[in-house]
This record gives C-alpha cells, structure tokens and sequence, in this order.
C-alpha cells in the first residue's frame, strides 16, 4: 500500500516526493481555510484512524474490512458563528462518502455531527451539509446545515468506497461566509510555508510567496503527474503560476533547507452560449422548466463540469445570489433571465454575460357559466362575457363575433377568445350548455288512501327543476307531502331559474276504501272523514252509470247501501265532492273524484 503524504512545512536536507496534497491519516490532516482543495484522487488508507471499528455515525465498514478505504483527512477552525455547509462535487459514476467531526484531537473523534453513507446509485454529482447545489432539495446525500461557534475544531474524513476515483472538489457554503467572507475560517492554523490548497479560475494569476529570512536562494518545482521537475530560471522568493499542478518550493538557507509544497488547480472558466427569447401562453399557476434552457447555456461544454443557475438581475447572476427555482412560477408578462455558468469544482469561475427574455402571454381566463336555463316562451338570454377585453377577438360557434349573445333556443353555444401577440395566438374555449325550463304546470295531485291524516304527491308532465311548497310552509324539492291534515290546502310548484309559479287549491279527507252493511256491526255504512273543515260541503254518489244514488253532508250519518230504501249490489261506486268557496260559489273539490266499494 502507498502512503501519501501531506503537504506541510519541512526542515530538511533531502528531497521529498509528494504525489498529491492528501492525507490519508486523521494526524496529517491537511488544514484548509479560506482556499478550498481540488482533490486529485485518494488510494488507500494509512493507519486505521477508527482502531478495528465496525462503525462510527452512518460509516461502516466498506470494501476494505475497515471502515476507511480510500480516504483523505482535512481540518479546520472556525472564526465566526452562524450557519455552515459545503459541496463535496465528484463523478456521477463514483461513490463518496464523509464524516465530519468536532474536535480538536484525532483520538478522541467521537460521534460525528453530520455524516452521510449513501451509495450513488442514482449517479449525483454532489455529497455535502445544507443545499445542494443542483436545486435537488430531497437529496438523500445532504445533511442539514451545521450551527457552529467562533473556535471550534473540526475535522473531515471523505472516503471513496471502492476505489474507483477521479478525485473530488470541496466548497463551503452557509452565511458564516457571507457575515465573515475573508476570515469565516482560520487561516492560522496553517504553518505550511506556501499556504493552504489553492483554487482558481483559468487566466487568473496565482503568487506563490516562499520568502524566508535569512534564505540563500530558491528552486521551484512542479509536478503534473509524473513527478517534480525542476523550473529553470525561477529562484525568486516569489513565483506567478497559471497552470494547475503540484508546486514545490526548497528554500536553502545555512541552516538547511526548508522544503514545502501546495497543490494549485485553475479550473476553467465556462464561455455562455446565446440563448433564444421565450414566448409562450400562459395558464394560471403555469411552471416554466428553466431546464430546458441549460443545454442551449452550456452547448458542447460538459454538464457533469458546468452549472446553470438562473436571476432576476445581472447583479445576482455576478453573485450567484438568490437563484431561481428551475420549476419556475412565471407570472404573465414580460422579464429578462439571466444566466449564470460556473464550474462544478470550483464556483468561482463562472461566466454571468448572457440573458434571455421571457414572455408569458396571458391565455384568456373566461368566467362565464358553462350552463343556463332558457325560460319557456321567453324572449331570450344572454350568454358569454359581459366584460369583455377589448383586446382579445372572440368568436362563437353560432357565428357571431361578440363576447356575448342572445339565445333563444336551448342547445350548445362555444366561445372561443383568442389573444394575439407578436404571432402567438393563445386560446380558451367554453361551451355553454342552454337548457329549456318549461312552465311548471301540476297535472294531478294524489291523495294517497285519503286518510285523515294523508300522503299528498304532486304530478307533472313538465320538464324543468320545480320545487314544491304546501299553504306557507317550507320550498322543498321533493313533490310529496306527509301527514297532510284534512281539509283545504294550497300547493304551489314553481322553477328554480324563475320562469314562473302555478298554485292549485286541494283538499285532503278520508273515506273508507270498501265499506259492508251485512248487519254484523263493522263497516255498515260509507262516509267521508274531514268535512267538517269545508264550509256547506255536499258528496253526491253515483253508480257506474252516472245515476246519482245519494248526497250526503257534514252531518248526514253516511250512506247505507240502499237506493229508495232498497239494498244496492256489491259493485264500485263513485262520488263527487263540492263546497263553497271564499266567494261564495260552490265548486268541485279538484282532484277528489274517486270511488269506493259496496261488499255484501
């Protein structure tokens, strides 16, 4: 197994091969603070830093045996108080996990504070604490944000589970680096001569400083993979690089010499491609996908590198401040976006040059009934929008070419409304459903078994929506009445969408069915129950011929059966109801001709 080596500062009078700035080993752990590293990959574990642990937090034991397999250690202090985060970008294809712990000494690491041991079975680009930087706000691979105060000690382990690995980045996030952007963490706990892992943007200029009191000369080297070379005519105490690699400084003093390197990465900076202008209807609570603009940003530049994030000012899109949901809630009307690319490993390089328009043009909203009724004999009804957009054209399926129309038949009526800007035609429809109500009209009034207290049904041939109503009572939808009580009442039917109301007068009373004067004391003569309630009422009786056979009155003690004294034949007979009125006419009871039996 290679043991790699971390960068720090070194007394020494011999040369030193440093492959990479990793430590693969909790007491070497490379300290970092404002510069974050760019990792150039991890190759196995050096001492087991968990001592035969099976577990520690969400960590088990991968691939190795051990719970470390691949592993890289960092450190760092904090200097401000507040919220802090941060992106550990790698392959899609690779599987990474982390651990951070608060301490100050690698033999006592205790539990970890934010820990994650997630496989990358859906291929994500990022692992890390707070947001991820992809928008995905339900990524399993984050944890929440770390509250942290001023002079805590803090030290993370990021481990590649199988050795497959290309390397990572790491970028810390949170506000801690917006109250504290210069000093969020402590640089002093970097002794290494060079400083601190550096990150930068291609075309910048980075100063490596090795001045040393006392020094006698400088050699630089580099290395960018297959070992230190020597860098000819550079022995200046400083040196200016723009190229990534693995740099070294030997500062030769009389003491001996003083040997330190830093890794320096220049990431590239991505270049914006022209975006085409957005125009599109809109619906109520329509989601503009700002995704589908990503690759038309980046073009042939590949997304597994490069960012896209979107704003509302170039302010913003310069910042990286405040971007927009990529599921974005556009509001109808006209905006600019800007676009803003920046590179995976390192958010700094970034290009915010190009903008789009966006132009949501709002989709007629219409806010008629999709259903009328049309009153029966009326002269009509108007249908559509009675405030129309004097912008919009409105067509029918009728023909006409007004927001609204009069109608007067019933059937299916569709308005289309069109708005129309710079080409884009946006559209709604409604088809409005007219329905005819009849006049209501009763056709007949059922008084079930014309008991004293009776069911009363209200029959009709008309066809519309009626609701019914006996004397003053209640409108109720359902046409029947219980325990009507005898005597004269009022029902009044009328339509629902007012197109008109028709009362009748009925009266309710009670007779026997079948009634049987055979001398054995039940049922031995017919009468009518509740005329008392009328005022002069009369029933007269008539045989199946029309032949009137009896009258009686309120205070005739019923009819016997017999005609002039003489027994009738069992057989049905029918009867007839009359009183007088409020005006003092005698009329027939409506509804009440009916007839009963004789048995013998």
């Amino acid at each position: 197994m290679v043991r790699l080596v971390a960068a720090t500062l070194i007394m020494a009078f011999y040369s030193q091969v440093a492959l990479s700035q990793v430590s693969p080993d909790c007491g070497g752990a490379i300290p970092i603070c404002n510069n974050t590293p760019v990792n150039g990959g991890s190759n196995g574990y050096g001492v087991d830093d968990f001592n035969g642990a099976s577990s520690s937090g969400c960590l088990e034991q991968t691939t190795s045996g051990s719970i470390e397999s691949n592993s890289v250690w960092y450190r760092f202090r904090t200097m401000a108080a507040g919220e802090l985060g941060f992106n550990i970008g790698h392959d899609s294809s690779e599987d990474w996990d982390f651990a951070l712990y608060r301490t100050s000494d690698c033999n006592t690491l205790g539990d970890p504070v934010r820990c994650n041991f997630f496989d990358n079975s859906d291929n994500i680009s990022f692992i890390g604490v707070g947001e991820d930087p992809t928008g995905n706000a339900n990524s399993v691979h984050f944890e929440d944000w770390l509250q942290v105060n001023a002079g805590e000690d803090y030290y993370l382990f990021i481990n590649n589970f199988s050795n497959v690995n290309s390397g990572f980045s790491i970028q810390f996030t949170g506000d801690i680096f917006t109250t504290n952007p210069t000093d969020a963490l402590d640089c002093s706990i970097i002794n290494n001569l060079l400083g601190a892992p550096i990150a930068a943007c291609e075309g910048d200029t980075v100063n490596l400083d090795a001045t040393t009191v006392g020094a006698t000369a400088y050699e630089w080297y580099s290395d960018t993979g297959s070992g230190f070379q020597l860098i000819p005519a550079e022995t200046n105490p400083t040196m200016n690089v723009t190229t990534s690699a693995q740099y070294r400084v030997v500062v030769i003093t009389p003491t001996g010499n003083i040997i330190s390197d830093v890794q320096a990465v220049f990431n590239p900076i991505p270049i914006t491609n022209v975006v085409s202008d957005e125009l599109f209807c809109h619906t109520s609570g329509m989601i503009f996908d700002l995704e589908t603009k990503d690759s038309e940003a980046l073009g042939a530049q590949n997304p597994d590198e490069f960012m896209v994030s979107y704003h509302h000012t170039q302010t913003d899109a310069m910042t990286g401040l405040n971007p927009i949901s990529k599921q974005f809630l556009k509001n109808p009307g006209q905006e600019n976006i800007f676009i803003r690319i920046y590179s995976l490993t390192n958010p700094d390089c970034y290009d915010a040059s190009e903008s789009f328009s966006i132009n949501a043009v709002v989709s007629p909203e219409l806010t008629f009934a999709d259903e009328t009724t049309l009153c029966e004999n009326s002269s009509g009804i108007i249908i559509g929008e009675t405030a129309p957009n004097p912008a919009y054209s409105y067509a029918w399926s009728s023909g006409e070419l007004t927001p609204s129309i009069n109608v007067t038949q019933a059937g299916e009526y569709t308005l289309t409304v069109t708005n129309s800007i710079g080409g884009l035609n946006c559209e709604a429809s409604r088809t409005v459903q007219v329905n005819m109500s009849e006049l209501p009209m009763i056709t007949d009034v059922e008084v079930e078994d014309f008991q004293a207290n009776s069911k009363v049904t209200v029959l009709t041939d008309s066809q519309g929506n009626f609701e019914y109503r006996i004397d003053n009572g209640a409108y109720q939808s359902s046409n029947v009445f219980e325990d009507v009580a005898g005597g004269m009442h009022t029902i009044t039917m009328r339509d629902l969408f007012g197109c008109g109301e028709v009362t009748e007068n009925i009266v309710v009373v009670g007779f026997l069915p079948i009634f049987s004067p055979n001398g054995d004391v039940l049922n031995e003569s017919w009468q009518i129950d509740g005329l008392s309630a009328l005022n002069s009422p009369i029933v007269t009786i008539y045989d199946r011929y029309g032949k009137l056979i009896a009258q009686l009155t309120e205070f005739s003690p019923g009819w016997d059966g017999s005609f002039k004294g003489k027994p009738l034949p069992s057989t049905d007979y029918w009867f007839k109801l009359s009183y007088l009125d409020n005006g003092g006419n005698r009329v027939f009871a409506k509804y009440i001709q009916n007839h009963f039996s004789l048995r013998r």
